[in-house]
């Protein structure tokens, strides 16, 4: 397996699973600083609180491309495997049309962050690379729903049923 693929097959698993074992040393050490020692800082809870943002908004883009979305899909189960994939790719593009909207506006808070130059309070870290985490999650969401909507018209133009991702309840 190429490299590329192996990005394409596991990128944000990696990513999340980063951030999340960063959050939870980072917790566990800052319980047994409070508890042995008395004695906590402010970085720690720094971390913990910017590495679950990022967790939130890697998760986020994972969540598309396992079309694990909460959604209500009980008209999904009376229409065709045609209609089926119409109405998915309906609401990829508009979520592809949310998604350009917010990395855009999200952007300008990392530009205008960078051009003052503000630092975060314990870390004393731009904050650049804390407001990163919400365009990071909207490009990376972005490239999920293109490849979605790619997938989408395959299975629209080959008649075969779209892809649905994994139910939690059937």
């Amino acid at each position: 397996m190429s490299l590329l693929q192996r990005l394409d097959q596991d990128a944000e698993r990696w990513m999340l699973l980063v951030f999340y074992v960063m959050l939870v040393l980072t917790m566990a050490i800052e319980v047994l600083r409070r508890e042995i020692f008395a004695y906590s800082s402010i970085w720690g809870e720094e971390i913990v609180r910017y590495s679950f943002i990022y967790l939130a908004w890697i998760g986020a883009a994972a969540a598309v491309k396992e079309r694990a979305h909460i959604r209500i899909d009980v008209l999904m189960h009376y229409v065709s495997p045609r209609v089926k994939a119409l109405l998915y790719i309906f609401g990829d593009l508009v979520m592809f049309g949310v998604a350009l909207i917010a990395l855009y506006w999200s952007w300008e808070t990392v530009h205008v962050s960078w051009k003052f130059g503000s630092v975060s309070h314990g870390l004393r870290i731009s904050m650049v690379w804390f407001f990163m985490a919400v365009p990071l999650g909207f490009a990376i969401m972005i490239v999920r729903l293109i490849q979605s909507l790619l997938r989408d018209f395959r299975s629209l133009r080959d008649g075969t049923p779209v892809y649905e991702g994994d139910k939690l309840f059937d």
